[in-house]
């Protein structure tokens, strides 16, 4: 597993879009548009020349999902337990080696995300490797909802969530965990209210 190019088609993407929007008042966030597209399709396209395949987790709204025209998972209940739980839908459905996760309401995250996933995941021999943004003042945040991992940690994630634990980045630290540092933070930055996807909206028209 040495360059992207060479592994691609054994890397499936996967949009996750199956939260309950609570910071948006409740709205299916990924159907929410900006610059006239809905994020979730935005993510999806971004994703797509980084990946051999797409999927998308939502657990409302399938139908309007479906028509974007990539498979679509949803959790395996309906209780909305977080970005695990997508996690955990991505990985029962896919069909390759590995599994590369971003958020819908993300929609600058790097053209080369993958790329330096895949980087960091075969530099260390690690099983999980997890975006860390490098902030001006040169402190580190990790964005564990940017991953890439092997499609085999799914019995040992079943087992975390089953134990009741819902945290990325604390299961994440558990497998042999690759970090990736990307100075670009802002690329990272994501709409949690409808007043960020308002102003997001407006700088794209100045």
């Amino acid at each position: 597993m040495a360059q992207l190019s060479s592994i691609r088609d054994q890397i499936t993407g996967l949009v996750l879009a199956g939260g309950r929007g609570s910071r948006m008042g409740g709205v299916d966030k990924g159907l929410q548009l900006l610059g006239g597209q809905p994020l979730a399709l935005n993510a999806l396209r971004r994703l797509a020349p980084q990946v051999g395949a797409l999927m998308v987790n939502a657990n409302r709204c399938l139908e309007t999902y479906e028509r974007f025209g990539f498979p679509v998972c949803s959790d395996a209940d309906s209780s909305f337990q977080g970005p695990l739980a997508g996690f955990v839908a991505g990985l029962v459905h896919c069909a390759t080696p590995y599994l590369a996760t971003v958020p819908c309401d993300c929609p600058g995250f790097p053209a080369d995300l993958v790329e330096r996933l895949v980087a960091g995941l075969s530099a260390a021999d690690a099983e999980i490797a997890i975006a860390v943004t490098r902030d001006a003042d040169g402190s580190l945040q990790r964005q564990p909802v940017f991953s890439l991992m092997k499609v085999s940690l799914r019995p040992g994630l079943e087992q975390y969530m089953a134990d009741g634990g819902r945290r990325i980045e604390r299961w994440a630290l558990e497998q042999r965990c690759a970090e990736v540092i990307f100075d670009d933070a802002k690329a990272f930055r994501n709409l949690n209210t409808l007043d960020e996807l308002q102003a997001q909206q407006a700088d794209r028209q100045v």
